[in-house]
């Protein structure tokens, strides 16, 4: 009888063991969105200010956005996403369309723009949870309602995305993305 108890203790203490370690949905978006951040912001931070107004030229190129205005539109898409998951307005201007304020044009403005909009957009993560993630909220992108989940979905894809345009930007620059190193 000893022997069963203890037995029956020690499987439920591994059970709770094995619980506390699993991650909340919360905390798995939150990782993932951690990822993009770890290569976005060195990346923002390793291109020198002289090249923040560059956009290629040659080739199919024709109205891109500059390095500057990559990263001040990730960092708008961040807000945007963090207000809709909070049910709040944007914390700061975002300015036209998604493309960030235009009163912020210098290299260190810009990044810190992007950090903070990570910032914000982490709090928002946080409280993603298995109960509300199917509720339906406001998108951020026209009248429709969507999925909580489905709009926390787009901010990694969404990052990654000008992340690749970015490191084109920045290899034409010689400089190698510091996630390559």
């Amino acid at each position: 009888m000893k022997f069963s108890t203890i037995a029956l203790l020690l499987c439920s203490g591994a059970a709770i063991l094995q619980a506390a370690d699993a991650p909340t949905l919360a905390q798995i978006y939150d990782k993932n969105l951690a990822g993009v951040e770890g290569e976005l912001v060195p990346l923002a931070e390793a291109m020198p200010a002289d090249r923040y107004n560059f956009a290629p030229t040659a080739g199919e190129f024709k109205d891109v956005r500059t390095f500057r205005q990559q990263v001040k539109h990730i960092a708008a898409v961040n807000y945007m996403i963090g207000a809709a998951l909070l049910g709040q307005k944007p914390p700061v201007d975002l300015g036209a369309g998604e493309n960030g304020p235009d009163s912020i044009t210098g290299k260190e403005q810009t990044v810190a723009f992007l950090k903070d909009s990570f910032a914000y957009l982490h709090k928002a993560m946080l409280t993603l949870t298995t109960a509300n993630q199917s509720g339906m909220i406001q998108s951020p992108f026209g009248k429709s309602q969507s999925p909580r989940v489905a709009i926390a979905l787009i901010a990694a894809g969404h990052c990654f995305d000008h992340y690749g345009q970015m490191v084109v930007y920045a290899r034409m620059n010689g400089i190698v993305p510091p996630a390559s190193r």
